[in-house]
């Protein structure tokens, strides 16, 4: 049988143990956390995206790097309903294949990301109907005074067409989102 003090100093070397051991995860994971470049822009060697899928149904944005989600947002969209945007002033989002095309710094919805809509088969749509396609599609914040809103903006899809985020939200896709970055629009 172990003695009574055999018995204490394997229990005071146990419990140094662990705490030895939950101070080196511990620092570690604030080390990893705080280490320039860490976080999901890292994974994989990306810094940068690549590729932008915005899922209308969802109501999700999503930042790619070689495939793979980098980031993903939740989105408010246009107003106008579901289906493609036919038509200049119709509220909707369009649906199709764009790249980011400007960055606008003086947005009046804080920062914006221009998307390069209407494309040729936008255009063709809009002739055959007659219509103007309209433009100015944009990824951009909530409109300058209103970023208190946060994410109860999503409550209800409110833009004339564009792809809303908070304000901290469009500050971390301005960061991560080079110009020519491929944007895939799809309803579901």
């Amino acid at each position: 049988m172990r003695s009574v003090e055999s018995f204490r100093e394997t229990t005071r070397r146990s419990w140094l143990s662990q705490r030895t051991l939950a101070f080196l995860l511990l620092s570690g994971g604030f080390a990893f956390a705080w280490a320039p470049g860490a976080g999901p822009a890292d994974q994989g060697g990306c810094r940068q995206a690549d590729g932008i899928l915005i899922l209308k149904q969802q109501h999700i944005l999503e930042l790619l790097c070689h495939g793979k989600v980098l980031k993903s947002y939740q989105v408010a969209l246009g107003r106008g309903g579901k289906g493609p945007k036919e038509r200049e002033g119709d509220g909707r989002t369009p649906e199709g294949d764009y790249v980011v095309d400007k960055k606008v710094s003086t947005s009046r919805f804080h920062l914006a990301l221009h998307i390069s809509y209407p494309n040729s088969q936008d255009r063709e749509r809009a002739a055959k109907l007659g219509v103007p396609p309209g433009g100015d599609i944009e990824i951009h914040g909530l409109r300058n005074g209103l970023g208190w809103l946060g994410s109860l903006h999503r409550l209800v899809d409110w833009t004339n067409g564009c792809i809303a985020v908070t304000k901290p939200e469009i500050e971390e896709i301005w960061k991560l989102v080079p110009l020519n970055t491929p944007v895939e629009i799809r309803a579901k």
